[in-house]
């Protein structure tokens, strides 16, 4: 770790209070490192990381206002210098990529231990990747082919499409997409149509049956 005189500040990203508050117990645990504070939305995120300048922030995956893939992105473009983990209930192997391609250092399951979520933070902070052996694998082997591996049909979706696709399997209509994402319901019937085109899905009730096959499996 870097040597400093102060502990390094940290924004936890998450919808939940009582992850919020599990993943600071297991922060204020090292006296080099402090929650500066925590936001359940994006816009909550924002503000704080103006307001606090963080070094690392913690991101899930669902937030209250769209997508932490999303919010990565945003404070990637604005605030360049601060470092970013996700740490998400989903498995690596649907977002670990994405959460890299969007400005994070790496990526971790909200099963792992303290000790785990520690070593990720310290990683990162080091400047340094944090992710898996699978998606490790994955990466190396693109490099060393020189090219993009073919991919799957879900790794088409965009991160947005992959989102809708996910509440999609969990029951949820366009009306409540559309409601929880802050966006139209035209613009949410258009993302379903994008979805059933890159998947190769013709009507609505093949697309939620893919929807929730995938969501047990994957979820």
């Amino acid at each position: 770790m870097p040597s400093r005189s102060v502990p390094f500040k940290i924004l936890i990203v998450d919808d939940h209070p009582m992850v919020r508050e599990g993943l600071t117990f297991r922060i204020l645990n090292h006296p080099d490192l402090e929650v500066c504070g925590e936001a359940a939305s994006k816009d909550e995120a924002m503000e704080l990381v103006k307001q606090t300048k963080p070094d690392l922030m913690i991101i899930d995956i669902t937030l209250k206002d769209g997508h932490g893939l999303e919010l990565a992105k945003q404070v990637k473009s604005r605030y360049p210098s601060v470092k970013m983990l996700v740490v998400s209930g989903f498995q690596e192997s649907l977002y670990g990529e994405r959460a890299l391609r969007a400005g994070a250092m790496g990526y971790l399951n909200k099963q792992e231990s303290n000790e785990k979520v520690i070593e990720a933070i310290r990683i990162v902070l080091k400047g340094e990747r944090f992710v898996g052996p699978e998606l490790t694998r994955r990466l190396v082997a693109r490099a060393l082919d020189g090219r993009d591996q073919a991919k799957d049909s879900i790794e088409l979706l965009t991160d947005r499409e992959l989102e809708i696709f996910r509440m999609i399997g969990e029951g949820q209509g366009s009306s409540a997409i559309a409601s929880q994402l802050v966006l139209s319901s035209h613009t949410v019937d258009t993302h379903r149509e994008n979805i059933k085109r890159k998947l190769g899905i013709s009507n609505a009730a093949e697309l939620s049956r893919a929807a929730v096959q995938w969501l047990l499996e994957n979820g």
